[in-house]
Parts: C-alpha cells; sequence; structure tokens
C-alpha cells in the first residue's frame, strides 16, 4: 500500500539525508531505487518530488553534487557535506521521536 503524498511530503528531505547517510555518493535513480526496495514498494519517488528536493537540500548547503562521466552520458551524484551529515543524525532522531509522540497521541502501539 503507498503511503499518501502528504505524508511523504513531510518526511522526504529526512529519507534523502539518510539515505546518501548511510551509502554515500547516490545518483537520483539509485535514491529512488533505493527507498521503494526499503520501504518494500510503499514509498515510490517520483522526480517530480525528488529533484527539487535534493536542489533544496543542496541550496542549504547539506548535499553536493558531484558530476562524472559514464561513457558519452555525465551522471550526477549527491552526497553529504560535513553539515548535510550532522543535520541528517539530527533530523532522523527527531522523526524517531515524533513517530513515538504520535503512537501516543493516537493511542497505538508500534512494535
Amino acid at each position: 500500500m503507498a503511503h499518501s503524498p502528504e505524508l511523504l511530503k513531510g518526511t522526504l528531505q529526512t529519507i534523502i539525508l539518510k539515505i546518501l547517510k548511510d551509502h554515500g555518493k547516490t545518483y537520483g535513480y539509485e535514491i529512488t531505487h533505493r527507498v521503494k526496495e526499503l520501504s518494500a514498494g510503499s514509498i515510490l519517488l517520483t522526480e517530480g518530488a525528488l529533484y527539487p528536493t535534493l536542489h533544496r537540500l543542496e541550496a542549504e548547503g547539506l548535499v553536493k553534487t558531484e558530476k562524472v562521466l559514464m561513457g558519452k552520458r555525465v551522471r550526477k551524484y549527491y552526497l553529504l557535506t560535513p553539515e548535510g551529515k550532522s543535520e541528517a543524525k539530527d533530523r532522523v532522531a527527531e522523526f524517531v521521536d515524533f513517530i513515538k509522540t504520535m503512537s501516543t497521541v493516537l493511542q497505538v502501539n508500534i512494535a
């Protein structure tokens, strides 16, 4: 079951930062594939959601890009800056705390 775009919108930066923190230098398609794989198909990132988010993270100084020539094509890789690594850690911790708070508010037990 896919999750609503509204839920994804509020967590997309955190998801991308965590993917980059765990996997290092990664290109766009690879990010979408990893998210799909890790979520067992529940989260399907579109290019229209992924790339604007990556550009925002880059503008904030959390992500930088590296272009690599692959045959006749140029592949753009994304990787965390030192600030991005710290921010990824902080955002994941904040989100885990948020999940705990929401489970309390909604009175559900999360395994």
